[in-house]
Parts: C-alpha cells; structure tokens; sequence
C-alpha cells in the first residue's frame, strides 16, 4: 500500500517521472528511493513554510499591541498663559495613563492648523484633540481624520460643521450669565460695553447669550459690542480708548478674557487713573487675580481648568482605545454644531472676587497667596 501511495503522490506531483523514456530510467529500486526521498523533503519543505506564514501575523499583532497609544493635540495657539496651563495638565494626564502626546500648536493661523491636522493623519495617531482657531474652519480636515477611523475631540472651543466625537468645555452661556449676574450687583450704572475674543469664537457667541438672558429683563444698555480680532490686545486696548473718548461714558466693560481685561485697565489708567470703572474677565489669570486683590479688576470668572484638562485626556484615551465614555461619571448632554448632536461634557465655572479668591484660587493650588498678593 505504502508503495502505492508513493507512487501515486509521483504520478500527481511529477507525471514525466512516470512515463516514457524517464520512467524506464528509474524503475530500479535505487532510482525510486531517490524520488520518493526528493517527495518527502519537498512535503517537509511546504509544512516548513506554511507553518512560518501562519506565525507571521500572531508576532506583528503582538508588537502593534506593545505600541504606546499616540495622541495628537492641535492646539491654536500657547501664547496665552491659560492655554499654555491647558497643556502641561493635559500632557502630564495622558503620560500617566501611557499615552504620548504631539504637540502642535498653530500659531493663530487657519491655514497652519489644517496642515498639522493633516500631518497628524500621516502619522496614524490613535485619536486628535483640536483647539480650533475658527470654529468652522476645520470640517474637511475631521472629515478626513474621521474617515480613516480616528476619533476628534474639540477641547473648549466647539469646532461647527464637523463629525467630532465629542466636545468638552466649561458652559459658556453660565460664564456670561455670572458676568452679567455680578455686574449688575456691583454696578448701578446702564451703559455698558462688552470687548470680546474674535466673532469665530464659538465661546463669544455662548458668553453673549448668557448676558443678554440675565439682562432682558433689567435697565441695561449694551451701546456696543467690539470683537477682538485674532485677539490682538493692542485691538482691545484702542477699542476701550474710544469708547473712554466717545459721548457715552462706560459703566461697565465685559472682557472676553482676562488678558482682554488687562488691556481694558491699562487704557483706563492711562487716560482716567483716578476713575474706577467695573471690569470684568475670565480664565482667572495671574495678572487678573493681582488685579482683583487690588481693586483694579472687579471679578473674573474661574473656569476649573486642571480638571477639564484631565478629564480631556481620560476621555481621549477611552476614545482611542475604543471604549465608551461613561454618563453615570460626567455630566453629558448634546450640543447642535451644525453638523449633528455632539455628546458634551460640561464643567462648571465660579466667579472669584477679592472676597472669596482665597478659597476658589490659593486653597485650590490654582495659584499661590504669595503670587496674588505679590506688593
């Protein structure tokens, strides 16, 4: 049988083995002990080899598990202390968990961010955290990012129009509602005036509704509302000169931020130094707390900023290893950007006087009592 066996796996494999002149050639014994040897090293060889190619994928599936998770955060700019604080908490989050963070950081610039979104997409990162310079300027870039698998989160900017994953922020509409809220409360004045962050910023359009809900039903008159472009402070600081030089004199300026607020001070001390005048910001800046403690600035609005930050990468890193982010830890709730409902976690923000900054700032560790009360 064996004999049979052999010789019909040399008829199947090898025909010209088996017939003519050829299988004359090796009808000895010796001469059919060579060929079945050559069948069998040739069966051994093909076990070999599939054998190696069923082993290939088990080893590259091994190493993409070791790979460490890789996100990307394209960032508008870090020129702002507040940004810059953003970062560092964030990195240092995603690190722990043991993911790497890219940085790239647009320098105020549309055209810029898109670049990096796309070198982002190049470098296959697990998922991206974009700060959007204009709230609508990214949608291709999503689209794009998305389309290859890639989660996108926007991180306290809602990016409008664009298939993101998920939206964190502190509630804008709340900032703009305490603003109006504590200023009316410190002022009796009606006129007055809103110097904001740039029209594209989405967080302006929710810090005007905020303010016009609380004052809708009292005396008050916004005369104007100037949006800072590019946030160029040197805009803000002339806008405030104007309005200190026009017929209607100021009661109250709302800032877009604290750095806005800031450049709204320096014009008043320069051109009324003995005239106080509520002003009021957010982010809760070094330089604003200072100026609290000190009665130029009146409050500003402090937004939890470490903790949105380490929430952000928490959430982040679910993301890109595709698990779900739990409703029962944060608070969710969709928010309409155009493109659909966005699932949103939402923080919320605290104003801070001279009153109550030891508690919400220093107990914190936001900033030291030796940097607010710096002489």
């Amino acid at each position: 049988m064996l004999k049979k066996y052999f010789h019909s796996e040399l008829k199947n494999r090898h025909p010209e083995l088996v017939s003519g002149s050829i299988a004359k050639r090796f009808r000895n014994k010796f001469g059919m002990t060579v060929i079945l040897s050559l069948i069998l090293l040739c069966n051994l060889s093909c076990k070999k080899q599939e054998s190696t190619t069923q082993n290939r994928p088990a080893r590259t599936t091994s190493a993409a598990a070791a790979r460490p998770l890789t996100i990307g955060f394209s960032i508008d700019t870090l020129a702002i202390e507040r940004w810059q604080r953003d970062m560092d908490v964030f990195i240092n989050k995603a690190k722990e968990m043991g993911a790497d963070v890219i940085v790239q950081n647009a320098g105020n610039n549309i055209e810029e961010q898109n670049r990096q979104l796309m070198y982002l997409l190049e470098r296959n990162v697990d998922a991206v955290v974009v700060l959007p310079k204009d709230a609508s300027s990214i949608t291709e870039s999503v689209q794009k990012l998305r389309a290859k698998g890639i989660p996108v989160i926007s991180y306290d900017r809602l990016a409008l129009n664009a298939d993101i994953n998920l939206y964190l922020t502190i509630d804008s509409e709340k900032v703009g509602e305490q603003m109006a809220q504590e200023m009316l409360r410190r002022t009796k004045g009606i006129n007055w005036y809103c110097i904001l962050g740039p029209e594209e910023d989405y967080n302006m359009t929710l810090i005007m509704e905020g303010v016009t809900r609380i004052l809708r039903t009292s005396s008050v008159r916004l005369n104007h509302i100037f949006y800072t472009d590019g946030w160029n402070y040197d805009l803000s600081y002339q806008e405030m000169v104007r309005i200190l030089k026009s017929d209607t004199f100021p009661d109250a300026i709302i800032c877009g931020n604290d750095a806005v607020a800031a450049s709204v001070i320096d014009a008043i001390s320069r051109y009324y130094p003995d005239t106080h005048i509520p002003v009021c910001g957010q982010d809760a800046d070094i330089s604003a707390c200072q100026y609290i403690v000190q009665g130029k600035q009146e409050f500003t609005i402090y937004k939890p900023i470490i903790q949105l930050a380490e929430v952000a990468a928490e959430c982040t890193v679910k993301l890109a290893k595709h698990e779900e982010i739990s409703e029962d830890r944060y608070r969710i709730s969709p928010i309409k950007n155009g493109f659909g409902d966005i699932p949103t976690i939402w923080l919320e923000p605290t104003y801070v006087d001279k009153y109550n900054i030891d508690r919400v700032i220093i107990d914190s560790g936001f900033h030291s009592a030796a940097s607010v009360y710096k002489d």
